[in-house]
């Protein structure tokens, strides 16, 4: 463990102790947020992205290490361990280098040179190869009339072939090949055959005929042109052009020995090129392929991650009741009330919008049961028939227009069929859970996405095409770093907002639910360690992040963990106060001198800062509320657009070419990131996020795909 933590701490620039710590208290089971959070003095302050990276690097080196081992026992074992080989495993730092070193080890299927050598013919190849043959047909004469092997040429041709073999297992035709390829090669589109029509009406119209170095090719436009080839609208190639020869020439140079004659010359250059052609680039095309999807994939799951926190962390508007409306044309619009907590007082269904246009009943209807549950707001969804039930709300006064909120329902019909929506609601249908889902994620958008999977909440980007298993371990520690960031008050968190919560997971989850069912809210913290299975590992990882809001000690509502409670009683000692009296109290909070503390052993500074920064704001929510009026489109229907208006609109999704900006209508506005700014724009979440309000300018309209090209310049 001592060489994997110092490569790790190398690769990452970090120091060796830290990097140490982290891995033993990762060994031992604790989370990334319980580490960064409250182990700072023993990682040396480490944030949770650090942490997160260290986590990933200890996999990456330990496979390394690993692999390095597998292939030193296989090469061992095939009697070709040297002190050179032994130096070069020892010194790999990637997994290509390692598969470098073990390809002439490696066990091949049967090949053109494996049949070769199967008639004798491998020494052959070795004199050629040794170049001092002036005479290779008589060389070749040698092997003739055994072995199947018929005459001088059919020999020569079975040494070529061992000897493209060589060519193709060396490390620096490998890497000069490799070289050439990443400076140079350009994938190159064709449109499949007879798929024109088809593709000129599909997303990937542009791609036809498309060309483009592999340096400067952006990952989205990788991902487009897979899914294209994949849905068989376009052939994808890649292509050295001018290069090609030029490579070949290279090659041949690095390996032909100096001293060798013409005629083995000759040999051993058509045996590098035909090594070049048909294993060396098919092998590095491979490697290109492979390097530039896992990037590609790398960029759509950070953006993706990122677009998911935002979602998250958006800010709750807890303590209202709320009235949240799931419109429709032809099955109405689906009603329910919900109180500050999000359980449901009761739903109807009304009929604002055609084809019934029933105005005058839905109206009677709402105002009467926002003044029987008293209700404060009202979240409507962003789906069919959304923009006509606001223009009723508003044009009936059913409520103030700064209390109508505009919510996002992506991934609420999902949640509506699923296990946990129906365990919930069993005696309700579906569109009922639906518009539940929207209205409790206006009371808090964090404690109700997280019952969606994160993949169905629409933020994503070619989410389908990247690899599933790292974006779901991805998304899914996206989700825990929220939900351990904000903390979640035990006696009213749902089992699956309790199963993201550091040290807990599904099992506890339902066992504290359980519990509580059973026996009433938790009164404390320490109340949790009678709860099944809950051991003092699974309650030193969670009871932090865990809130008991008017329980029997005050500290149970803040981000101190019990394990430092005492710190709490000496900070009071200190100043001669009662710990009850800190929380809150800023004037005796600054009286308190953790340095001193420190000096007598009571904790860490960086423990005691935390701390104090929680007494300040006892039971805080880090979210802010920057709630805002409802979202007033400028226009009704894609018809009415017109190059050179100007939009309000709401960032809604966020890529890596550009943002998605909702602007009243059906459609879309696309923002591409170099109409962000005059300035360049190296990501877009550097200046935009969801759900942020703009103003944007209208400079293209595609009326055949329904396309809008958006602009904040000017």
């Amino acid at each position: 463990m001592e060489n994997i933590c110092k490569e790790v701490a190398r690769r990452l620039n970090l120091s060796v102790k830290a990097v140490t710590a982290t891995a033993e208290l990762l060994e031992e089971g604790a989370t990334v947020p319980f580490i960064s959070r409250y182990r700072k003095e023993r990682t040396g302050s480490l944030d949770e992205v650090a942490i997160r990276e260290i986590e990933a690097m200890l996999k990456t080196v330990k496979d390394l290490m690993a692999r390095k081992d597998f292939v030193a026992e296989a090469i061992g074992n095939a009697g070709g361990m040297t002190p050179k080989i032994r130096e070069l495993l020892d010194n790999a730092t990637t997994l290509t280098e390692v598969e470098d070193i073990y390809a002439p080890y490696k066990p091949k299927k049967r090949t053109r040179a494996t049949i070769a050598r199967e008639k004798g013919l491998e020494p052959l190849a070795r004199i050629i190869m040794a170049g001092k043959t002036t005479d290779c047909l008589s060389s070749a004469s040698r092997f003739t009339g055994k072995n199947d092997v018929k005459d001088e040429e059919e020999a020569l041709a079975g040494a070529a072939d061992i000897i493209a073999e060589w060519a193709s297992e060396s490390t620096r035709l490998r890497n000069i090949t490799r070289n050439t390829f990443r400076r140079a090669a350009s994938v190159e589109c064709s449109v499949a055959k007879g798929k024109e029509e088809e593709l000129a009406a599909s997303p990937f119209s542009q791609y036809g005929g498309f060309s483009r170095n592999l340096r400067h090719l952006p990952s989205h436009q990788y991902l487009a042109l897979r899914r294209a080839e994949r849905e068989g609208f376009l052939k994808v190639k890649y292509s050295l052009g001018d290069e090609s020869d030029k490579l070949d020439d290279s090659l041949c140079r690095a390996f032909i020995p100096s001293h060798a004659s013409r005629q083995a010359a000759e040999i051993i250059g058509n045996a590098v090129c035909d090594a070049s052609r048909r294993l060396l680039r098919p092998s590095v095309e491979n490697e290109v392929s492979s390097d530039l999807k896992e990037e590609a994939d790398r960029v759509a799951i950070d953006i993706f991650s990122q677009n998911l926190r935002q979602l998250l962390l958006a800010s709750p508007l807890k303590g209202l009741r709320i009235l949240a409306l799931d419109p429709g044309f032809r099955t109405g619009c689906k009603v329910v009330a919900l109180d500050s907590q999000g359980n449901l007082l009761d739903d109807t269904v009304i009929y604002p919008v055609p084809p019934k246009a029933d105005t005058e009943g839905a109206a009677s209807a709402l105002k009467k049961i926002i003044s029987r549950h008293r209700l404060d707001a009202i979240a409507l969804g962003n789906g069919t028939a959304s923009r006509e039930t606001e223009k009723f709300i508003k044009d009936y006064r059913i409520v103030e227009p700064s209390r109508l909120f505009i919510v996002s329902e992506n991934g609420a019909s999902v949640y509506s069929a699923s296990d946990i929506a129906r365990k919930e609601f069993p005696d309700k249908d579906v569109t009922v859970r639906g518009a539940i889902s929207i209205g409790r994620r206006l009371i808090d958008p964090l404690a109700e996405l997280v019952k969606i999977d994160p993949k169905s909440i629409g933020v994503g980007q070619y989410q389908h095409d990247v690899d599933q298993t790292r974006l779901k371990e991805a998304l899914d520690y996206t989700v825990m770093s929220c939900v351990n960031a904000v903390g979640v008050d035990v006696n009213t968190a749902s089992e699956r907002l309790l199963s993201y919560v550091s040290g807990i997971g599904p099992s506890l989850a339902a066992n504290i639910v359980a519990y509580r069912m059973a026996n009433g809210d938790f009164a404390t913290r320490k109340e949790l360690k009678k709860v099944p299975r809950l051991g003092e590992k699974a309650f030193e990882l969670a009871a932090g992040f865990l809130r008991v809001p008017r329980g029997k000690e005050p500290l149970d509502n803040t981000g101190i963990h019990p394990e430092s409670y005492h710190i709490v009683k000496s900070m009071a000692e200190q100043i001669g106060v009662s710990p009850s009296e800190l929380p809150a109290n800023g004037d005796l909070l600054d009286r308190i001198d953790i340095n001193a503390l420190a000096e007598k052993g009571v904790g860490g500074l960086e423990t005691m800062a935390d701390i104090i920064s929680e007494l300040r704001k006892p039971g805080r929510d880090p979210r802010t509320d920057d709630n805002s009026d409802a979202f007033v489109p400028g226009v009704g229907s894609f018809e009415q657009l017109s190059v050179g208006m100007t939009l309000p609109g709401v960032v809604n999704n966020i890529t890596a070419f550009g943002a998605f900006v909702d602007l009243g209508i059906k459609e879309n506005g696309l923002l591409h990131i170099s109409k962000i700014s005059k300035k360049r724009v190296s990501s877009v979440s550097d200046v935009l996020r969801l759900g942020q309000r703009i103003e944007a300018k209208i400079i293209d309209i595609d009326n055949t795909r329904r396309r809008i090209s958006l602009s904040l310049i000017d």
